[in-house]
């Protein structure tokens, strides 16, 4: 009954908005355009962006949303939520399999509240509504972790371990493998060298079967890592292992770049609202971890990598996510012995963590309670009344999910819960997608298929090159410059379609009747760039007949 009731209340969370929130650039925007490209050519091994090679990531996120397109029967024209319903399907197995984790660590209540708190979480919510890595991975290192954690107690209580919990394992860090390289793997790793570190005792591993066991992971991995550095001509190598990982290791990428403290500052927002109860929770492990090595185990699944993450360079809130179920579980324990977060006695390094965490939460709910209220009218059409309850609604989970005089109160945890399902469902199904002043490419896509002269018309784009673009038009569309849009507009002058920014409308004019044509402009399009910053005022033109 209780899976029943987490894998409600995960859809009720993940799935609803997942068709009208446009494409999210530049990660969202990338996936699903390398996906849809594999589906038009057929091609599933090679991963590429229009002309360009995509060997960042492995092909494991790429073949999922390749196998939603042919389940649905959409093909390579498919909508975006049909892309969407791999992460919303990690989503759910990320909930369940926390869940089946904390019921057989700590009983099924604990389970359930467990899943529930990671159902609730900002950061699931998000990462079940976009169509790339995040939600998978997490699922998958539940799993794993799930089933190490498994094994670890069994073995420290002297209790047979099961034999699935071997393939759930291993199988998992392979799936893992090709989803994301080795960030499961590394999280597996970190774990247990804590727990070595601090019980000083290796010997249960032995019933991991270690040697047998990574030989699993290896095959299912091998095979397309074979295939691909084939080829790649070794290329993938140097872009996903010397460039993307060692790259965000050694220095910031992609204008991701902050210092040491950045995952204490947004851990506010990705467990919003349950932050506070979740680190009252932790700190309460710590005092009990010594004699509970189911608590040491899941503090090592947090700790260790939290750390790893703030060292590197490169950083982005949804990094950490991996981590938060191990912050779930030992919430579902306090929360299932009545925890009275109170009674715990801080230490000095542990009070600034209290209060940056309520400060986190104060300043999250009521961002995100004017961001609700105030995005529609500034960013929208007008004042929505989807935004004012999306506001009340936040406001009262961020309110309902405080712990009241320092205790978790089941009743209290289900009101914050319910009106996380509110907020979650709203903004991302009314809100988000009304604030049309950011959402340049659905814009720019319906003016072209209003306009274009012809069926087979493609487009040129210069001042916009958001990956979104290319997704929702075509995968021939050009992101170019000024220069470039002439370029292809006198190439088919019949047919060719181009965007430009209106300041160049004069020299395009000058360089067009050069050529002994007229411009003609069918649609002008402006918003704010989201991903820059840069506010946009473009206009779309063809050569006139």
């Amino acid at each position: 009954m209780r899976y029943l009731i987490l894998l409600i209340v995960t859809l009720l969370i993940a799935a609803p908005g997942i068709s009208t929130l446009p494409p999210i650039d530049r990660d969202e925007a990338r996936y699903v355009q390398a996906t849809k490209q594999m589906a038009e050519t057929g091609d599933y091994v090679d991963i590429r962006l229009q002309e360009e090679s995509r060997y960042k990531k492995p092909v494991g996120i790429y073949w999922l949303q390749s196998a939603a397109l042919i389940v649905t029967g959409q093909g390579a024209d498919a909508p975006i939520w049909i892309y969407r319903l791999v992460s919303v399907l990690g989503a759910v197995i990320a909930v369940l399999a926390t869940c089946w984790t904390g019921s057989r660590l700590f009983g099924p209540q604990a389970g359930l509240i467990s899943g529930l708190l990671l159902a609730g979480t900002f950061g699931l919510a998000f990462e079940g509504h976009i169509a790339k890595t995040d939600a998978i991975l997490l699922a998958l290192t539940v799993i794993a972790q799930g089933a190490l954690a498994q094994v670890h107690y069994r073995s420290r209580q002297g209790e047979a371990v099961p034999g699935h919990l071997f393939w759930a394992f291993w199988v998992a860090q392979g799936l893992a493998i090709l989803v994301k390289g080795p960030v499961a793997p590394f999280i597996s790793v970190l774990t247990v060298v804590a727990l070595w570190a601090l019980e000083r005792d290796i010997r249960w591993l032995r019933n991991l079967r270690v040697l047998p066991g990574f030989g699993i992971a290896v095959l299912i991995a091998l095979p397309w890592l074979v295939a691909i550095s084939w080829k790649s001509g070794g290329a993938f190598w140097r872009e996903a292992v010397g460039n993307d990982l060692l790259g965000k290791v050694a220095q910031s990428q992609e204008s991701h770049g902050a210092p040491p403290g950045y995952y204490m500052l947004t851990y506010g927002l990705y467990v919003w609202p349950f932050g506070v109860l979740l680190l009252g929770a932790g700190l309460m492990a710590i005092r009990k971890a010594r004699s509970d090595p189911r608590l040491m185990f899941l503090l090592c699944w947090y700790i260790p990598f939290w750390l790893v993450l703030e060292a590197i360079p490169t950083k982005l809130p949804h990094y950490v996510l991996p981590a938060y179920p191990a912050l779930a579980l030992i919430a579902g324990w306090a929360a299932s012995q009545t925890a009275d977060f109170a009674s715990v006695t801080l230490s000095r390094w542990q009070k600034p963590l209290v209060w940056l965490s309520i400060f986190g939460q104060v300043v999250v709910s009521l961002g995100l309670a004017a961001l609700a209220v105030l995005g529609p009218i500034y960013l929208g059409s007008g004042a929505s009344g989807a935004g004012f309850v999306t506001g009340v609604a936040v406001l009262a989970a961020g309110y309902f999910a405080f712990p009241r005089n320092g205790q978790v109160e089941l009743r209290r945890v289900a009101y914050a819960l319910a009106a996380s399902v509110v907020t979650y469902s709203l903004l991302f199904t009314f809100v988000a997608p009304s604030f049309q002043r950011i959402w340049i490419s659905p814009r720019i896509a319906l003016a072209f298929q209003a306009n274009k002269p012809c069926p087979n018309s493609r487009l040129a784009s210069a001042g916009f090159g958001e990956p979104s673009l290319v997704f929702l038009t075509d995968t021939e569309t050009q992101l170019t410059g000024v220069q470039g849009v002439v370029d292809h507009l006198l190439a088919d002058p019949a047919c060719a379609v181009g965007i430009a920014p209106m300041r160049d409308a004069k020299a395009m004019q000058d360089e067009i009747e050069a050529g002994g044509r007229s411009l003609s402009q069918i649609a002008e399009i402006g918003g704010i760039n989201y991903s820059n910053g840069n506010d946009l005022s473009l206009r779309m033109y063809r050569i006139a007949p």
